[in-house]
């Protein structure tokens, strides 16, 4: 036991299969983030807002942390496997990531994982998640001084050269807030007057909050329990 163990230990230690035995491990990393992440989420949603039996309610749960699980694994292998490739071709440094790579393989990863086929919630939740954060990412490197950045990467800034350092610290305290209100005023907008529009369970528990709310008929359902 203890020799099939060394094996194993000197196989995964070994320098050389390093770069194919991080794409197994971010295979299991991706697998095992989607799946913490969705099987709680799934839980409550479903529990709380889609009919059914017990084993109906349970199967959607399991699904969606499947779904989830697969795409974050799925995506982690392209995207590893695609900055190896990329780096092995590199014309000008062979063996070295070009300042564009990560850009190219996560529009691969992207494109195959979650840009082909049906659109699921699933799908959709991840993809908007991940286009929120670059937003907020984008708005702060738009007033980021070059200096603050890794000298190597490339150029992002949308900086004004003639943004002075108090005009950047004032857009960028006011930046958050500015963002935070029009994202629930158009929110609010979109699903008063286009709800068909708005993701699912978004969609579920803005209706459970901001429409459930002006209906009862007893004390029972005015606070105990929704009609």
């Amino acid at each position: 036991m203890e020799s099939i163990k060394d094996i194993i230990n000197s196989i995964v230690l070994n320098p050389d299969l390093a770069p194919l035995l991080a794409i197994i491990k971010s295979a299991r990393n991706g697998a095992v983030y989607g799946a913490k992440v969705r099987f709680p989420h799934a839980l409550v949603m479903v529990f709380l807002f889609r009919s059914g039996t017990f084993q109906e309610k349970i199967y959607l749960i399991l699904k969606a942390t499947r779904q989830h699980a697969r795409n974050l694994a799925s995506f982690a292998v392209i995207y590893k496997s695609s900055m190896l490739l990329l780096r092995a071709l590199n014309p000008l440094r062979p063996g070295k990531e070009g300042p564009y790579d990560t850009f190219l393989a996560g529009l691969l990863g992207g494109y195959t994982v979650f840009g082909r086929g049906k659109q699921g919630s699933v799908n959709q939740q991840i993809v908007i998640y991940v286009f929120a954060r670059v937003m907020l990412a984008l708005a702060k490197l738009s007033i980021q001084p070059r200096r603050t950045r890794a000298s190597s990467s490339p150029t992002l800034s949308l900086k004004h050269p003639f943004l002075s350092r108090a005009a950047r610290e004032k857009i960028q305290s006011g930046a958050w807030p500015v963002f935070a209100s029009l994202s629930w005023a158009l929110v609010m907008y979109i699903f008063r007057w286009y709800p068909d529009t708005i993701q699912p369970s978004l969609r579920s528990s803005m209706k459970y909050i901001y429409v459930n709310s002006d209906h009862w008929d007893s004390f029972r359902n005015f606070l105990i329990h929704n009609i």
